[in-house]
């Protein structure tokens, strides 16, 4: 590892993916390079198709490279087996999805403690629900996902994701479910603990003021990285 990748949270060399089709081979992503710093806020942006989510998912460790290296909190990611990636990812990884993905037959709190709990924390209980109680969601600790709305399920999402501490935060289109006003609401509470917790913050969004936000945006364009420019908070901290 170079001294570089000491400096970066996470470190992208030559990345690429491929995927078989009956036609052959189709790249969905080529040769992509970028580093992010601890605690910083990057957006990833793109037309649909163009590769975010699959870059994403590739830099959570939810799918495997076919080219280049990932290192991520320092570990050579690329080189890891499905196991292990699942080790890191319970050590330094929270996930918000679009579709909020919680456990129907787990309260709010159960859904938070979770991960917690798989993880040994002793303190999972409280940790849920300070965290449920930063979201707002205080008096809905015992309500079931179908007992929530939109907003609620994907702001439990939110507090299941950072219950832990992790270091790196990845959200698929976190709010793209939602009405303008609840979206906003969890955009918010996204920087807010980011800042809060010094959690480096990696989003994927077709939304550009969203984007703005963020102290950097990934443009992604038929699978190449074309851009890497500052947002609005690259000049507020």
């Amino acid at each position: 590892m170079t001294e570089l990748s000491q400096l970066n949270i996470i470190q992208v060399r030559a990345l690429s993916k491929k995927v078989n089709t009956l036609a052959g081979e189709l790249p969905i992503l080529s040769d992509i390079s970028f580093n992010v710093k601890p605690g910083e806020s990057v957006a990833i942006v793109g037309a649909s198709g163009s590769g975010k989510s699959t870059l994403l998912g590739l830099l959570a460790g939810l799918d495997s490279t076919n080219e280049g290296e990932i290192y991520l909190d320092s570990e050579p990611l690329h080189t890891l087996d499905e196991e292990q990636r699942a080790a890191l990812r319970a050590k330094s990884i929270g996930f918000v999805f679009q579709s909020f993905m919680l456990v129907q037959s787990l309260t709010a709190i159960e859904n938070v403690m979770l991960p917690a709990e798989l993880a040994g924390h002793k303190d999972a209980k409280q940790q849920a629900i300070n965290l449920l109680t930063k979201v707002g969601l205080e008096y809905r600790l015992d309500h079931f996902p179908s007992q929530l709305s939109g907003g609620e399920q994907q702001r439990v999402a939110i507090a299941r994701a950072f219950v832990g501490s992790p270091k790196i935060l990845f959200a698929d289109e976190p709010s793209a479910n939602l009405d303008t006003k609840n979206g906003q609401l969890i955009e918010s509470l996204l920087f807010e603990l980011n800042q809060e917790k010094d959690t480096t913050l990696l989003l994927v969004t077709h939304d550009e003021h969203l984007a703005e936000r963020c102290n950097r945006i990934l443009h992604i364009d038929g699978g190449h990285l074309i851009n890497d420019s500052n947002g609005s908070r690259a000049h507020a901290v």
